[in-house]
């Protein structure tokens, strides 16, 4: 079982990783969990010998040296964090405990230095919150329990339902959503930071499909990221069992990242479109478009995860980081 399932993974979604970005900066509950988790030689033995496998507990217990009790120690509280999930699956004698490693980066934003006075302020948006789009089939929305609409209908796109949308889709076209800046009255934003759960759009899904997805804000285009693959085949951590795993299960984690400089992904230069070719204006709306363009080299479509569907528990985030004064 557990070996069919790595050959239908295959080497593209193998080789792509998926990352966490912490923020590490408020000390909460799901911060402290990760960095206990990760406070530990024998835990972060097993995160190393997982890598990209799915592995029966009794068997990473026998590898590792480790008691049946001691490895299910340390790996419910892994699972605890985040950094792993498991599940029961049919053996040759009853079922069986599998465990995957949930993430293949960990990224952490650290407490910054005391030389500076810098806050920020966090927006959610969930996905099917846009206040504009234009759309080409395959396209469509489904909720976290069902399908919103008719399929390949870009009139779905109205549904009121819509607002509850988990998961979205398009070959080519857009959908753009309006952000309040809630940067306070004489304070000067640093940088501007947008995280989404994206992937192609391929029909079902096609680990080799790629697909140009681009970012604009405030009618800006900050550059385009090409996704190897609309992700199939092997559920995500969080898409609901009625879904089928034939189709888009998953997306990966991005950041785009604006600063006085440029622009990055990931920490990796994507332009030289910088905060002051944004214009934010204090107070008015901060305009962030997603989308494939329909010339672009690669119009292979974009699916968007909200925070029920995919691998990662978020709706759209911006953060805007900004200086209130100096000490």
């Amino acid at each position: 079982m557990i070996e069919c399932l790595e050959e239908m993974l295959g080497d593209n979604l193998r080789n792509v990783r998926k990352s966490l970005h912490i923020d590490a900066t408020t000390g909460d509950g799901p911060v402290v969990d990760v960095f206990r988790a990760l406070a530990s030689e024998t835990r972060t033995d097993i995160l190393r010998y997982l890598g990209d496998r799915v592995v029966a507990v009794n068997q990473i217990a026998q590898d590792l040296n480790l008691k049946s009790s001691t490895a299910t120690m340390h790996i419910t509280i892994l699972e605890r964090a985040g950094l792993l999930h498991t599940e029961l699956r049919p053996a040759s004698r009853g079922l069986q405990k599998v465990c995957a490693r949930t993430y293949d980066e960990l990224v952490f934003a650290l407490p910054r230095g005391s030389h500076h006075i810098r806050d920020a302020v966090d927006v959610e948006m969930p996905i099917g919150g846009f206040s504009d789009f234009s759309v080409e089939p395959t396209c469509g929305l489904v909720t976290a329990t069902g399908l919103i609409g008719f399929l390949d209908d870009p009139s779905a796109f109205y549904e009121p339902d819509r607002l509850n949308a988990q998961l979205l889709w398009f070959r080519s076209g857009y959908v753009e959503y309006r952000f309040p800046n809630r940067v306070p009255p004489g304070a000067r934003a640093e940088s501007l930071q947008l995280t989404a759960e994206v992937c192609s759009e391929a029909p079902l899904h096609d680990l080799d499909w790629p697909s140009d997805i681009g970012v604009w804000i405030n009618g800006v285009l900050l550059g385009e990221w090409t996704s190897p693959s609309d992700f199939g085949g092997q559920r995500g951590r969080l898409t609901p069992s009625w879904w089928e795993e034939k189709d888009s299960q998953f997306g990966v984690l991005k950041r785009w990242l604006v600063t006085s400089t440029g622009t990055t992904i990931d920490g990796v230069s994507l332009s030289t479109v910088n905060l002051e070719t944004l214009r934010l204006i204090p107070g008015g709306p901060i305009v962030v478009r997603m989308g494939v363009r329909p010339d672009a080299h690669n119009v292979g479509g974009m699916n968007l995860f909200g925070r029920e569907f995919g691998n990662y528990p978020q709706d759209l985030g911006l953060r805007i980081e900004y200086r209130s004064g100096r000490l």
